[in-house]
C-alpha cells in the first residue's frame, strides 16, 4: 500500500472518497457539518435528502453516490468530545470496512477531519491508524485474498509532501516495527523455536538496522553455561533446542545532552507447556504468545533505532521453550542463578521469571542507567486487568512515571502495582535463598515483580511490564487484528526511548 499526499481541492477525479462529518448542536437539535475541500461536491452532498437522517455520531457511516462518485461520510461526533485515540479507533474501523472493496484507490479529504486538531496532527493520527489497521497475518492461509487497496490519497489544502516527510518516515518506522512484533508473536512454535528465533532477529538487524550503529551478539548453550545462567538452563532442560541469549547494542551517532544508557530485557519462551507443572490443554493453546515480551522489547528497540534515539540502548532477549522430557526440571529442584542466589523451583510453570532472573543480572553488568523488562509473566495480570491494561512496577517511581507518561502519550493503558515488603517475604524459601512462587492465588503479578527485583543490583533503576493481557488482541481495539499479536506497548516504549 502506498500513501500519497495531494495538496489539492479538486476531488472530481476520485472514485472512492472518505469525508468526515461533525455533529453540531443547534438549540435542542443536532445537524451535520461538512468541511469538504471541494465546494461543488459539498453543495451536491448537502442537497441530498438522505443527509438529514445522518446523525454524525462517532464511527457511524453513510454511503452516498453524488454524480456516480462513491462518497463515504464518517461521523466524528461532537468536536468537543473527540480525542486523538477516538479518531484513531473510529478511522481504523471504517478503513477496515473499506479495505475489502474492489477499489484500488481510496481518497481521504484530510481537511474534513481537521476541525478539532491541526491538520498535521490529524494526518499523523490517520496515517498511524491506517498502517496499524492494515495488518493481516496470512502466511499460512492457502486461500487468502489480501486487500486489493493499493493507493491511499490524502487531499489537503495546507500540507505539502515536504512538510510531512519526517512524520511519514517516523510513523512508518514505528508501525512497521509494531507489525514486525505482531509477525513474531503470530509465528507458529514448530517454526519459531529458540535457535530459529535468534536467527530471525539477527537477520532483521542486518536487513533493517544496517548502518544504524547496532551490533548483535548471540550466546549459544555453551556460552550461556559459561555465564552461569543456570536458571535459564533449568527451563531449557526439557527442550530439543538449545537456548539462546541475544545481546543487541545501539550507540547513536550523535549523543544528545542528557543522554542515557537504557537496557531492555525480554522474556522469549517460544512455547510454554508448563513443564512438569503441566498446563491443562485449554490453557496451553495460545502459548506461542509467551515470547511476546522479547518481541515487544526488540520491536521497540528497532523502532527507537530507526527513529534516531539519542540514547545508548542495550536489548537482551532470553530464548527457550518450556517442554517436558526426562531431562526437564522437577518441582522441588534448586538451582543457583548467575547472580549467585539459589532458587527453589516449586512450580515449573513459573518459568518466565527464571529466565528473566539470569537475563536481568546479565543486563546489570552492562552498567545501564535504567533497565526495563517486558514479559507475558502472569495469568494473575490478566485476571486483574483483563485484555486492556499493562501492569507496571519497579524500584524507581521516577522511571515508572516516565514510562506511564509515554503510555499516556501513546494512548496505551498502563497501571502501576506496588511491590511491598509482604510480597518480598512471600518468596523467601526455607531451603534456598528464594522460591519462584508466592502464596497460591494471592497478588501473583506483584509477587512475580518482587522475585525479579531480587536480581537488580547496583541500585540500577528498574521497571517491569507484565504484558500478559495486552500481548494478543482478542478484538478489543479496531486498529489491532481481531486475533493474534497486538503489538501493543511497542509505541509506548519507543516514545520513552526516543
Amino acid at each position: 500500500m502506498k500513501i500519497h499526499l495531494k495538496p489539492s481541492k479538486d476531488l472530481s477525479s476520485v472514485s472512492l472518497l472518505l469525508v468526515a462529518a461533525v455533529k453540531q448542536k443547534k438549540g435542542k437539535n443536532f445537524s451535520t457539518q461538512l468541511n469538504i475541500l471541494d465546494a461543488s461536491l459539498k453543495k451536491e452532498i448537502e442537497a441530498m435528502e438522505c443527509l438529514a437522517s445522518f446523525d454524525g455520531n462517532l464511527g457511524c457511516t453513510l454511503s452516498l453516490s453524488p454524480n456516480g462518485k462513491r462518497v463515504i461520510l464518517m461521523g466524528l461526533g461532537e468536536s468537543s468530545d473527540l480525542t486523538v485515540e477516538k479518531l484513531r479507533r473510529s478511522f481504523a474501523k471504517v478503513f477496515k470496512s473499506l479495505r475489502r472493496s474492489k477499489n484500488k484507490d481510496l481518497s481521504i479529504d484530510l481537511h474534513s477531519f481537521s476541525g478539532k486538531f491541526k491538520e498535521l496532527k490529524t494526518y499523523e493520527t490517520l496515517l498511524e491508524s491506517l498502517y496499524l489497521a492494515d495488518y493481516e497475518y496470512l502466511k499460512y492461509k492457502s486461500d487468502s485474498k489480501p486487500s486489493e487497496l493499493v493507493n491511499v490519497h490524502f487531499y489537503s489544502k495546507n500540507l505539502k509532501a515536504t512538510q510531512v516527510k519526517k512524520s511519514d518516515d517516523r510513523i512508518a518506522s514505528i508501525c512497521d516495527s509494531v507489525n514486525f512484533c505482531r509477525d513474531l508473536v503470530n509465528e507458529v512454535p514448530n517454526v519459531l523455536h529458540s535457535e530459529k528465533y535468534a536467527k530471525v532477529i539477527e537477520e532483521d538487524v542486518k536487513k533493517t538496522l544496517k548502518g544504524k550503529g547496532v551490533t548483535v551478539k548471540i550466546l549459544n548453550k555453551a556460552a550461556i553455561k559459561k555465564e552461569n545462567m543456570n536458571l535459564l538452563l533449568s527451563v531449557n532442560g526439557g527442550s530439543a533446542y538449545e537456548p539462546r541469549l541475544v545481546h543487541l547494542t545501539y550507540i547513536p551517532k550523535k549523543k544528545a545532552k542528557g543522554h542515557k544508557h537504557i537496557a531492555l530485557v525480554g522474556k522469549g519462551i517460544t512455547f510454554d507447556t508448563g513443564g512438569y507443572s503441566l498446563k491443562p490443554s485449554a490453557s496451553m493453546a495460545g502459548m506461542k504468545f509467551d515470547m511476546g515480551g522479547s518481541a515487544t522489547v526488540y520491536s521497540a528497540f528497532r523502532a527507537a533505532v530507526l527513529t534516531g534515539s539519542p540514547h545508548k540502548l542495550t536489548c537482551i532477549l532470553a530464548m527457550t521453550d518450556n517442554a517436558v522430557s526426562s531431562l526437564a526440571t522437577f518441582p522441588d529442584a534448586v538451582f543457583k542463578g548467575r547472580s549467585g542466589k539459589t532458587v527453589e523451583i516449586l512450580n515449573t510453570d513459573a518459568e518466565g521469571r527464571l529466565i528473566l532472573a539470569d537475563a536481568l543480572d546479565y543486563a546489570c553488568d552492562q552498567k545501564p542507567d535504567a533497565i526495563i523488562d517486558a514479559a507475558t509473566l502472569t495469568g494473575a495480570c490478566l485476571v486483574a486487568f483483563g485484555k486492556e491494561v499493562c501492569a507496571i512496577m519497579g524500584n524507581d517511581d521516577k522511571l515508572v512515571n516516565q514510562i506511564l507518561k509515554s503510555a499516556h502519550n501513546s494512548d496505551e493503558y498502563m497501571w502501576q502495582l506496588p511491590i511491598i515488603e509482604e510480597y518480598r517475604q512471600q518468596i523467601k524459601s526455607k531451603i534456598a535463598d528464594i522460591k519462584n512462587i508466592g502464596a497460591p492465588g494471592k497478588a501473583g503479578t506483584p509477587v512475580a515483580g518482587a522475585f525479579l527485583e531480587e536480581f537488580i543490583k547496583n541500585k540500577i533503576s528498574w521497571a517491569h511490564l507484565d504484558i500478559a493481557g495486552v500481548c494478543d488482541s482478542q478484538n478489543h481495539l479496531p486498529y489491532c487484528p481481531e486475533t493474534g499479536g497486538s503489538g501493543l506497548i511497542v509505541r509506548t516504549l519507543c516514545n520513552y526511548l526516543s
